[in-house]
């Protein structure tokens, strides 16, 4: 197996059902005369999961033979929930957690304050209501917030389009 396989196969430690190349954050992998050299792109730049992460990419590494391996944080471009492949977004669907809709225009600049309710429509991923409500603005993870279902009025969890 390469070490471009090996680190694939590496899961997220707070979304648990996504390997982190299905996450996005997994950038590059590289072989070389010195080790396995592996690049990857936090969620956002506080990530407290970043050391888990790359402990785990380093162990999976060793574990399948590899000697020296490091792993580098790249943090531009940044990450983008754009850049959750098809898989994940159905993985977090069926693990009852809302996939994130597109990510918002980035713009060159600076980013207008715009004041006012914003719309949102989060599809309730149990029942697939297209109306839901915001109950706090985060969940378990900075990335996430808490929303519930009127429709099946059960809980659940949104990654945030960023």
């Amino acid at each position: 197996m390469s070490a471009a396989d090996v680190a694939a196969t590496v899961t997220d430690p707070e979304l648990p059902m996504l390997t982190l190349a299905e996450l996005g954050i997994l950038r590059e992998v590289r072989e070389t005369d010195d080790g396995v050299e592996v690049t990857i792109t936090p969620t956002y730049s506080g990530c407290p999961a970043m050391e888990a992460i790359s402990a785990d990419l380093v162990r999976a590494l060793h574990d399948a033979g590899y000697g020296r391996a490091r792993v580098r944080t790249s943090l531009a471009p940044a990450w983008t929930t754009d850049w959750i492949s098809a898989s994940g977004r159905a993985k977090l669907a069926a693990a009852g957690i809302a996939p994130p809709g597109p990510a918002p225009a980035r713009a060159a600049g600076p980013v207008p304050l715009v004041l006012g309710v914003r719309e949102e429509h989060v599809a309730c991923p149990r029942c697939g209501a297209e109306s839901t409500e915001r109950l706090a603005a985060f969940g378990a993870t900075a990335c996430r917030e808490l929303r519930r279902c009127p429709a099946c009025r059960e809980p659940f969890e949104h990654v945030k389009e960023i």
